[in-house]
């Protein structure tokens, strides 16, 4: 059952992230697209008495086409409201206007959104574009670890956030050398060196603990930090009690990396996998090791693809479907207006266009005009077959290495087969 939650979840999410890129790329022309937030314990009455009265207003504007434009907007949203008592248990987000088409086209359209989380505000807003920031927020993790690699000659810090390591900066050191040089005796370098090394760790606590304690919602947000590097380096410093207070007792775990530059950010949440056991980069991560170790095997259960995972799909043999977060394609079906000849084909989406754009406009057989019957996202057309034989579905971010690996060597469908069935 908590399985079930959290695939919906990433579902979900993959729909509202695609749906904000989606509105990001629209353009109107002039003040003309609205943007209305409209809070769960805001009355929809007090909202259409102040949209007739923004009507009322647009008769002051002195663009012609923007009045009208403006005008058709509010009344679009308004036949819109007519349907809510009140507003969802989250609160909704209405973005409407005239959107430019490209040449002298231009097209009214009006997207309805209930946010996955409550809205805490009201907004009423014309523009060139939709204000979308306070949707953008949502997106951001709400879980977040501090990462810390170190020894004695150089160290780095960074962040994880969700899936996504995000690397912040470092420090290198001018800590001598075990091998002290003439003229010195072997008990003053020994001290010397010890200074050094202390007035280093000192500053690499100073720093990195001015970045955590900078994290917005600290105290909410921040569940900890990940320390690494070679023994004894690691324990020093945490001995040393060199980190804020407040984050030396977040102090989650050390942990053995040979690296201590921005590549062992990505070794130390490797090694750290026990500690943030639940966590979506770990599983994911295991997921993608998982389907890469099978691809090297000589009768692997590895399937990559679209149309391979699709053949293993109808003969139900995949276990688990690996999906790009950033697959960005519709599965259209068309059909010709003269042959009826009918076919079914993936189209990769581009910002501000329609598969209408995109598509080739003539029959291949007659060159007769085409229609498109049939649009579906392939992520939900993907997930809906792999629905129907129980098959686990993956939704996997490209914020770390075997995520990228998916999206830019496999074209950001794969599969992790139940037998091999030779497609």
């Amino acid at each position: 059952m908590a399985e079930a939650a959290e695939m919906d979840n990433a579902r979900r999410r993959y729909e509202f992230k695609k749906t904000l890129e989606k509105l990001q790329a629209k353009q109107g022309s002039g003040t003309e697209l609205i943007s209305l937030y409209i809070p769960p314990d805001k009355q929809i009455y007090d909202v259409t008495a102040q949209l007739r009265d923004e009507f009322g207003q647009c008769a002051n504007i002195k663009s012609k086409q923007t009045r009208s434009n403006v005008q058709s907007a509010i009344s679009s949203i308004l036949s819109r409201l007519k349907y809510y008592k009140n507003p969802p248990s989250n609160g909704m987000a209405v973005f409407c206007g005239t959107i430019q088409m490209g040449g002298d086209r231009s097209d009214l359209e009006c997207t309805i959104i209930e946010p996955p989380e409550p809205l805490n505000l009201y907004m009423y807003r014309c523009s060139s574009n939709f204000e979308l920031e306070p949707l953008k927020q949502m997106l951001e993790e709400k879980v977040v670890y501090g990462l810390l690699v170190l020894d004695r000659r150089e160290a780095y810090w960074g962040f994880l956030r969700g899936n996504r390591i995000e690397p912040i900066g470092g420090v290198t050191s001018t800590v001598p050398g075990k091998q002290r040089k003439g003229g010195q005796s072997s008990a003053r370098f020994q001290r010397l060196r010890e200074i050094a090394i202390n007035e280093f760790y000192t500053k690499i606590g100073e720093r990195s603990s001015a970045i955590f304690l900078a994290e917005k919602d600290f105290f909410e947000r921040f569940q900890g930090v990940l320390i690494g590097g070679p023994s004894p380096t690691k324990e020093e410093f945490e001995a040393g009690k060199y980190l804020h207070h407040e984050i030396q007792k977040r102090i989650i775990g050390l942990f053995d990396v040979a690296y201590t530059n921005e590549d062992g950010l990505s070794e130390l949440v490797d090694a750290a996998k026990d500690a943030l056991k639940g966590q979506e980069v770990v599983k994911e991560k295991e997921v993608m090791e998982r389907f890469l170790k099978e691809l090297v095997k000589d009768a692997g259960l590895a399937s990559y693809g679209e149309e391979s995972v699709r053949k293993n799909l109808d003969l139900g043999s995949v276990d688990v479907l690996l999906l790009s977060s950033r697959l960005r394609k519709s599965r259209v079906k068309i059909t010709c207006q003269s042959c009826g000849h009918s076919e079914e084909r993936t189209i990769a989406l581009e910002p501000g266009k329609t598969i209408g754009d995109i598509l080739t406009h003539t029959c291949r057989i007659c060159t007769a005009p085409l229609i498109v019957e049939s649009e579906v996202d392939i992520v939900e057309e993907l997930t809906n077959l792999a629905d129907q034989t129980s098959t686990r579905v993956e939704i996997i971010s490209d914020d770390f290495e075997e995520g990228a690996i998916l999206y830019n060597a496999f074209g950001g469908i794969a599969a992790i087969l139940r037998y091999r069935t030779g497609s």
